[in-house]
């Protein structure tokens, strides 16, 4: 399909378009921004200790919000949830700036967590309502590259700000940013209202209970002690999993055919790629004695050819989302296996770029048809809650991920175990879930024609 096929866009779509893809960026910055500053606040305000904390909150955060947002969308329209989510950022961005203690920080990232958690569940919810069906595909491209130069600038830009003027302004830079994303993009979402169905139970409480429990596994893995690690992680199972049967679609673990296996391949793909790549950096630092820059520089390929996935799949014709996901789980795989070799000393690390590129690549072709794919279970009136169910899949993945993840580093870092070995455990987990994500994308079934 050319571009003279497309359905054209009206000057207000156009507007709603550039909001969302700069709120998308506007995550994306603080995230990368706060992260490559955060060291040196906690050598400021003495707060190592809390350290974990600032990151597990604002994901934990997240969490709550991106469920509250897409009830909030459906049940108000999506323009109240997104000024409300604008205020909490800014909120927390004033807080985190005039802390005076490492305990304010991370009340600061609770709050910015909970503001910009309600931006994916808004933005996926109003592709569906504003825009044509053959834009589809092409605004979810648009949002995934509104990550790309924040993760190409915004580590080297936090730094030389840090270093300038403190790390204080980090924090304060953004408020006139999100001041201005939440100006340009209400007014064009206040035409879309709610559509009055019938009032449905509420599953805030279930939220607060799948964070608190994934909290409380993540937090446990880390404990030195057997019987410390039992208690939290069997403590937050016990929370976490009837709350997630309860936000997740009945079939999920077993990949059952239609929407249930769609938010499952969410949710393994989230997963294996985080599984290598939050561990690379690590690996190029530990293992070559790779400077900081250098570190960063070796995931970026990922992050780039993601987005080009994205768009691969956005132009192409309709076809088999099941297959479009299968084959991206195979690239992701022969990414995995191109990566792998980052545990050896002598292997080039511009070698490991182009491998973990060809991963983010395959992310990039699944995404895409499991966005469209889940939001063709919309029904009019019910976009915010499928949207939240796919975000909710990202965060429980990215989350789970992270925290078994970096049990395995902890282990190695207080016993014999070699970090080589750890960081190779990641590595086949998510080769593992690969073959998982093979086999759940056979059940993919689109309600409509993707």
């Amino acid at each position: 399909m050319n571009s003279a096929e497309y359905t054209r866009l009206t000057a207000a779509q156009r507007l709603l378009a550039t909001g969302l893809v700069l709120a998308v960026s506007l995550v994306a910055f603080e995230i990368t921004a706060v992260i490559t500053a955060l060291p040196t606040i906690t050598d400021e305000l003495g707060g190592d200790s809390l350290y974990g904390a600032a990151l597990a909150v604002y994901t934990l955060a997240n969490l709550v919000s991106l469920v509250v947002a897409g009830e909030m969308s459906d049940r108000k329209g999506p323009a109240l949830p997104f000024v409300i989510s604008i205020v909490v950022f800014v909120a927390g961005l004033l807080v985190a700036a005039f802390a005076p203690s490492m305990v304010w920080i991370v009340v600061g990232r609770a709050l910015q967590g909970a503001g910009t958690g309600a931006f994916s569940p808004i933005g996926y919810a109003l592709v569906t309502r504003a825009f044509p069906t053959d834009r589809q595909p092409m605004m979810y491209a648009y949002l995934s590259a509104g990550w790309v130069l924040p993760s190409l600038f915004a580590p080297a830009l936090s730094g030389w700000i840090t270093d300038q003027f403190g790390w204080k302004w980090v924090f304060l830079a953004l408020v006139p940013a999100a001041l201005a994303v939440g100006v340009l993009a209400v007014r064009p979402m206040l035409q879309y209202r709610p559509v009055e169905l019938e009032r449905r139970t509420t599953r805030i409480p279930q939220a607060f209970g799948a964070a608190i429990g994934i909290g409380a596994v993540v937090t446990g893995l880390q404990f030195a002690r057997p019987w410390a690690v039992a208690v939290a992680v069997g403590g937050g199972l016990a929370l976490a999993l009837p709350a997630l049967r309860h936000l997740f679609p009945r079939g999920v673990l077993t990949a059952t055919v239609g929407f249930p296996a769609i938010i499952a391949c969410r949710l393994i793909a989230t997963a294996t790629f985080l599984g290598v790549d939050s561990f690379v950096p690590l690996a190029a630092d530990r293992i070559h004695g790779a400077r900081p820059f250098v570190q960063g520089f070796v995931i970026i390929g990922a992050a780039l050819l993601w987005t080009v996935g994205q768009w691969v799949r956005a132009k192409r014709p309709p076809a088999s989302a099941a297959r479009a996901v299968r084959n991206g789980y195979l690239v992701m795989l022969l990414g995995i296996v191109a990566t792998a070799p980052v545990l050896w000393a002598e292997w080039p690390l511009w070698a490991t770029f182009l491998g973990w590129a060809i991963g983010g690549l395959g992310m990039g072709l699944l995404f895409n048809p499991t966005s469209v794919s889940a939001m063709s279970y919309a029904e009019e009136g019910r976009e915010g809650e499928i949207s939240s169910q796919i975000a909710l899949a990202d965060s429980v993945g990215f989350s789970l991920m992270g925290g078994i993840g970096g049990a395995t580093v902890a282990v190695a870092d207080r016993t014999s175990w070699s970090l080589t070995g750890a960081v190779g455990t990641n590595f086949i987990m998510a080769a593992v879930l690969t073959t998982l994500g093979l086999v759940a994308a056979r059940h993919i079934r689109p309600r409509l024609t993707v």
